[in-house]
């Protein structure tokens, strides 16, 4: 319903403004060309009213050929130009971003100016693990099983576990 309406009313303007652009139309022909009074004239005013005529054709047919002249220069100026930026679109790569490393103070520095004066140092907040904890808690097993492997490889490593396997027998 709304949307009929509307069409309806658009409908309406449209015709409206087609009337007054032919007013104006009408209005400014009337303007620049009053109409010709050719009655009471006889053969050497009306030739002379036609070559009049045709003098006033030949310069309006001149300023229309000066003007579309001018359009045309400048669509093809504006074409070239469309192609130029184009091209140099084109010829350009843009170079792919590297990352950078900012320290905290150097963000903090450039977010608050002078301001900032106070390093964060924030590091000191992190827990700090010894390597020393970490290597006392290793197995000594983890550096022996190579050689176990060795050991128990071939005939050898078999008679040894069976010996093993014998010897609390006894």
């Amino acid at each position: 319903m709304l949307k009929s309406l509307m069409v309806a009313k658009a409908k309406e303007e449209l015709e409206q403004e087609i009337l007054i652009k032919e007013e104006e139309k009408q209005k400014y022909l009337s303007e620049r060309a009053p109409p010709l009074n050719t009655s009471g004239l006889n053969l050497q005013q009306l030739q002379d009213l036609c070559r009049e005529l045709h003098e006033k054709v030949d310069v309006v047919d001149e300023e229309r050929y000066d003007i579309e002249a001018k359009v045309m220069l400048n669509t093809r100026e504006i074409k070239d130009l469309n192609i130029k930026v184009l091209d140099l679109r084109g010829k350009f790569k843009r170079p792919n971003l590297r990352r950078v490393r900012v320290s905290a103070d150097a963000i903090l520095r450039s977010l608050l100016g002078s301001k900032h004066k106070v390093s964060m140092d924030l590091r000191a907040n992190l827990k700090s693990v010894k390597k020393e904890d970490t290597e006392k808690k290793r197995p000594v097993e983890d550096s022996d099983w190579r050689k176990n492997v060795e050991a128990m490889s071939g005939m050898e490593g078999r008679k040894k576990m069976f010996d093993a396997a014998k010897g609390p027998a006894q």
